[in-house]
């Protein structure tokens, strides 16, 4: 357990350090470090990905503590409060200090030519970053037993698709994240129905 819970800090202090860009940007990171561990399935990393987003609070803070919590579930509650804390805690240390380095050098580099040239070259490296992601997970959500053309004919490439198109209109109509939030979920409710209609 030990072993575990130090491997969970390590592991999102580090991913914490090195994701520049916001929550998505360290998307393939956890892919990289979680999945490969056996610690999630993928299936089980776009679940997260999508409670994260659902519920309050910052994306990095609610997937590395839903992740922590799961991953220590084997070692009972008190297992699964120490994991989900020292995930979390393992992610923001790396910010935390970073931002307090920042606060207090700030204005020495504010103006500094080498320090625009970075973020300049950093902000093409997040597109890529949170693209690679995007294209890795889809192919999970849409072909979750592999590209084929029955595969596009199933109930879950069909309602993913309608789902994901019905989130594009929702993004470009404005509306209020809470009713995209309960349109969302009672699309995903009525595919679950469709699905369990199908396999039986």
């Amino acid at each position: 357990m030990i072993t575990t819970l130090f491997g969970l800090y390590l592991i999102f202090a580090k991913i914490g350090l090195f994701t520049i860009g916001g929550g998505y940007a360290m998307i393939p990171l956890i892919q990289e470090e979680i999945t490969s561990r056996g610690w999630l399935t993928q299936g089980e990393l776009i679940d997260f990905i999508a409670v994260s987003e659902s519920t309050p609070g910052t994306f990095a803070v609610n997937i590395s503590t839903y992740i922590g919590s799961q991953v220590c579930s084997q070692y009972g509650v008190f297992g699964q409060i120490l994991g989900g804390a020292l995930a979390t805690l393992g992610v923001i240390t790396p910010s935390f200090l970073i931002i307090l380095l920042v606060a207090k050098f700030y204005r020495q580099f504010k103006e500094s030519r080498a320090v625009s040239g970075v973020m300049s070259g950093l902000r093409p490296t997040v597109i890529g970053l949170i693209a690679a992601a995007l294209i890795n997970l889809c192919g999970t959500v849409f072909f979750p037993t592999g590209f084929s053309f029955n595969g596009i004919l199933s109930v879950n490439f069909i309602s993913s698709a309608i789902i994901f198109a019905v989130c594009l209109v929702l993004i470009f109509k404005k509306l209020h994240p809470i009713f995209m939030i309960l349109i969302a979920a009672a699309a995903g409710l009525l595919t679950g129905v469709l699905q369990e209609t199908v396999l039986s």
